[in-house]
């Protein structure tokens, strides 16, 4: 893919994003504003994620394992 191609589909990614969205009836400022808004939003998600989806996946597979007869961690550790 060269670059004209590349620059003619990212033109049209944005086209459908403002289609979607109902944006493209928006004066500028009000655009950047709602932008904003909406990164800051997706932003909040994605950090929000990485930090408490591992936590919580592994109190997830803690508990499971405790329910499905998985050894306690202090038995496995005197085994060792």
């Amino acid at each position: 893919m060269n670059f004209k191609n590349l620059k003619e589909y990212l033109a049209w990614l944005y086209y459908q994003y403002l289609l979607i969205t109902g944006i493209y009836v928006l004066e500028p400022w009000e655009k950047s504003i709602f932008n904003s808004i909406l990164f800051s939003a997706i932003a909040m998600v994605i950090y929000t994620s990485y930090v408490f989806v591992p936590i919580h996946v592994r109190l997830a597979l803690e508990f499971f394992s405790g329910i499905f007869g998985g050894q306690p961690e202090s038995t496995m550790a005197l085994m060792n």
